[in-house]
């Protein structure tokens, strides 16, 4: 909460600096409603106690104003919620959301989409722009509420000092509120992954990729049964919260309404004895109805403020997490190299991903040299993904170092970085797109390169496939826009074409880049890419590296390297380590084994 008074003023001045005029019209609304409330109970006293003492013009001309200030109090209701809604959607929706956007684009790093934990927090901020500008101009409500309450006080104050310990008693049901709110916002972060859980299987019932599986399986009941429990326990857990918090606000209500019904008996038995006018009894009850309305709108704008907190928390997070993971590359920080002399060498890397008891590389040292391809092999989980995230600078190891012609990759700027360099991941992108943008997208200056896109195509043997489309490049993909929905394999080769837009990368990484392709075709594509790398290579000394489960497809690499539970257990090229006997050479034979027996049944 020591925070939030920061945040709160940022987003003051972002939306006087971006939406003056809608700003300023906001806080003038506001405090005119401040005035309007005590000329109102003024007026309408003066005028009451003018008609008693039998003064009728005098009761007319205090019953004009009353009138008129009644009358504003409504129309400037009204006009309070437009301005500050208006305010609030502008500057949400076109500079906070946009800014968080950005915010999390620019993030260097792929940690924060991979934790869970860190996945709540985003889908908490991603679209909570309207929360947190909102969050703000309640505090602003509030404070104009009590404001009001002070203007209150006086009034009552001018009838009986004794009045105003019964002004006191509104903080009784705000202090309840904010408690009964506690206990909400903790009922929510405590089921917030098991609604989250709720939701991914009720998007897995309409998902079109799953519903073969699901239905051919039998699953679709046992899917079912765990979204009903999910959300059975979430629901217990925030049903409890919320009986708790009615119970706390019946019970603050109750008590301000007992202090203001003694207060208004206080004041008509002071009128009766003659100590109070008729007037300050009609003054005392107009302000005590709209104390009660103050108080609960100053109850309800801190109770929204505090649950905002939901999305202040997250959103600070993200502020914290993008500056310590955006930090610059100390004094003197290494430049990327035009080309590549020596090559990439790894030194005791180690890394072990957050929340992990066991390391997923541990201790790899082996040098990746300049112009070669290197293939990266081993079983599920020992490693290969990781050692290619590293390279890429999406995560940096826990210790050891990873030299760049001798330079710390660390110290090398990210953005810099990742320009040289190009990729298939192993979880490639699906574009909706049109062919030539979901091409382009892999060198954003050759996007409208119309040869150069059409070149990438061919090297990714997927010319054929645009041409069979019905617009050709132009031709819009996926679903989403009613395109045309690709084969997994389809989508690969548009992957592939995707990395081929950049023509010499010091660093070209294919992760599986042919695992949903056909064995004939996947050979065809690597011989085609591994033969362009080789003459690229002679030029920058740029490194490919392909990791690929199927070990006929990496046969012709000048370098593998065997990973086995994290650690690298062989390094040489595929002849030698056949020879060797090894754990390569089992693997090698066991899919030639399977391989044949699948051909010789």
């Amino acid at each position: 909460m020591r925070r939030y008074p920061g945040l709160w003023w940022s987003l003051f001045r972002l939306s006087w600096s971006t939406h003056r005029w809608l700003t300023v019209s906001t806080l003038s609304v506001l405090l005119l409603s401040v005035v309007a409330t005590g000329a109102c109970a003024l007026a309408l006293r003066a005028a009451v106690n003018a008609m008693v003492a039998g003064e009728g013009f005098a009761a007319v001309t205090a019953a004009v104003p009353a009138v008129a200030a009644y009358a504003a109090l409504h129309v400037l209701q009204d006009a309070t919620a437009t301005c500050r809604n208006a305010v609030t959607n502008r500057v949400a929706r076109l500079e906070v959301e946009p800014g968080v956007h950005r915010e999390v684009a620019a993030l260097p790093g792929i940690e924060h989409l991979e934790r869970t934990d860190y996945l709540d927090r985003l889908k908490a901020v991603r679209d909570g722009g309207t929360q947190l500008v909102g969050s703000m101009w309640r505090v602003v409500l509030t404070f104009t509420s009590v404001m009001k309450l002070l203007v209150a006080a006086g009034l009552l104050g001018s009838i009986s000092p004794c009045l105003l310990a019964f002004v006191t008693a509104a903080a009784v049901p705000a202090v309840c509120q904010l408690k009964g709110q506690r206990l909400l916002n903790d009922s929510q972060v405590a089921t917030m992954e098991a609604v989250r859980l709720e939701a991914s299987l009720a998007e897995l019932a309409v998902d079109a990729g799953a519903a073969p599986q699901i239905r051919v399986s039998g699953a679709a009941p046992g899917l079912g049964a765990r979204r009903e429990a999910a959300w059975a326990e979430a629901h217990r857990v925030r049903l409890r919260a919320r009986l708790a918090a009615s119970a706390l606000r019946l019970g603050g209500w109750t008590v301000f309404l007992a202090a203001l019904l003694a207060g208004i008996v206080l004041v008509v038995g002071r009128s009766a004895s003659g100590e109070a006018s008729v007037g300050d009894v009609v003054l005392a009850v107009t302000v005590a109805t709209s104390l009660g309305q103050t108080v609960q709108v100053t109850v309800n704008s801190t109770v929204a403020t505090t649950t905002a907190g939901s999305v202040i928390e997250p959103y600070l997070w993200l502020r914290r997490y993008g500056e310590r993971a955006r930090e610059c590359p100390p004094a003197g920080g290494a430049e990327v190299p035009e080309a590549l002399r020596e090559g990439i060498r790894l030194q005791g890397v180690t890394f072990r991903y957050g929340g992990s008891d066991h390391e997923a590389l541990h201790g790899v040292s082996c040098l990746l040299p300049a112009g070669a391809v290197v293939a990266v092999v081993g079983e599920n989980g020992s490693g290969k993904s990781t050692l290619v995230k590293l390279l890429t600078m999406l995560y940096r190891p826990d210790s050891g170092t990873v030299l760049v012609d001798g330079r710390p990759l660390d110290r090398l700027d990210p953005e810099e970085w990742r320009a040289r360099i190009s990729a298939v991941p192993q979880q490639f992108g699906r574009y909706p797109l049109t062919v030539s943008e979901s091409v382009g997208m892999g060198d954003l200056a050759g996007m409208a390169d119309r040869e150069r896109i059409t070149e990438s195509l061919r090297a990714a043997n997927a010319d054929e496939l645009v041409d069979s489309l019905p617009e050709g490049l132009e031709t819009r993909l996926g679903r989403e826009l009613s395109g045309v929905e690709l084969s997994e394999g389809q989508w690969q080769r548009l992957a592939m074409a995707r990395a081929a837009m950049r023509r010499s990368p010091l660093l070209l990484v294919l992760d599986e880049p042919t695992a949903s392709i056909d064995a004939v075709t996947e050979r065809a594509i690597l011989d085609r890419r591994m033969t362009h790398a080789r003459a690229a290579g002679r030029d920058t000394g740029g490194i490919t590296v392909v990791v690929s489960h199927r070990l006929s497809a990496v046969s012709r690499a000048d370098l593998v390297l065997v990973l086995a539970h994290g650690r690298l257990v062989e390094a040489g090229p595929h002849a030698e380590l056949v020879d060797r006997g090894g754990p390569y050479a089992r693997m090698y034979a066991a899919q030639a084994n399977a391989y044949r027996d699948e051909r010789c049944p």
